[in-house]
């Protein structure tokens, strides 16, 4: 029997609840996530380097556009391509995270893995500055109309994917959510949501057409 959750289930970048998964053995937690939101919400914590196998502390990484115009993700000093292991971590991470009945997802801003729309992709990442190190305070680090090497803003691997499999989840990133009133509609839309697949759960459980249609499918 699948387990029913009181609170809303969120899916979250581990390193924004305090987790030292980034690069450096750093965090960068949160405090209205963690204090706040997080009396509200039942975290499911992510880091899809460290659970991709990257380990803690490891080399930073970019986007980059290949030769055949497809994205990689590749070490920013070795050159080391790292899509593979990554893409392998996203397909499975994604089914167990359907099973999580999540209420929403909050990502880490310019993360090559996590960020929403603001990752640079770099033409050639031998010269690029890593979107994992650059400061978020500085425009030029993540603005690639100042930087020769980028061509754009992109989202990173894992959020693009986590997008794609769950086009109706609320998802939004920590540096979005310091907006007042985008948090408001946020977290209204997180409860919505949990609201509705609660229904629907129940629904199902009473014997709904939607457990009839699973059931004949057996």
């Amino acid at each position: 029997m699948q387990r029913e959750y009181q609170k809303p289930r969120v899916g979250i970048s581990a390193c924004l609840l305090g987790e030292r998964v980034r690069y450096d053995g750093g965090h960068k937690r949160d405090a209205w996530l963690v204090e706040v939101l997080g009396r509200d919400v039942e975290w499911v914590p992510v880091c899809p380097e460290v659970e991709a196998g990257f380990g803690t502390p490891r080399e930073p990484i970019d986007l980059v556009r290949g030769a055949d115009n497809t994205i990689r993700l590749v070490a920013v000093d070795t050159q080391h391509d790292v899509t593979k292991p990554m893409q392998r971590f996203i397909d499975r991470r994604l089914e167990e995270l359907a099973a999580e009945r999540l209420s929403g997802y909050v990502l880490k801003a310019g993360s090559p893995s996590c960020g929403l729309d603001d990752v640079p992709i770099h033409d050639d990442g031998r010269n690029a500055r890593s979107a994992e190190t650059a400061d978020p305070a500085d425009a030029s680090s993540v603005n690639p109309a100042n930087s020769e090497s980028s061509a754009f803003l992109d989202s990173g691997l894992f959020a693009k994917a986590l997008r794609s499999r769950f086009p109706n989840l609320p998802i939004e990133d920590e540096r979005r959510l310091a907006d007042p009133e985008r948090r408001r509609r946020f977290v209204e839309r997180v409860f919505a949501y949990h609201r509705h697949i609660s229904a629907t759960r129940s629904f199902e459980n009473a014997g709904g057409p939607a457990s009839e249609s699973r059931e004949g499918t057996k």
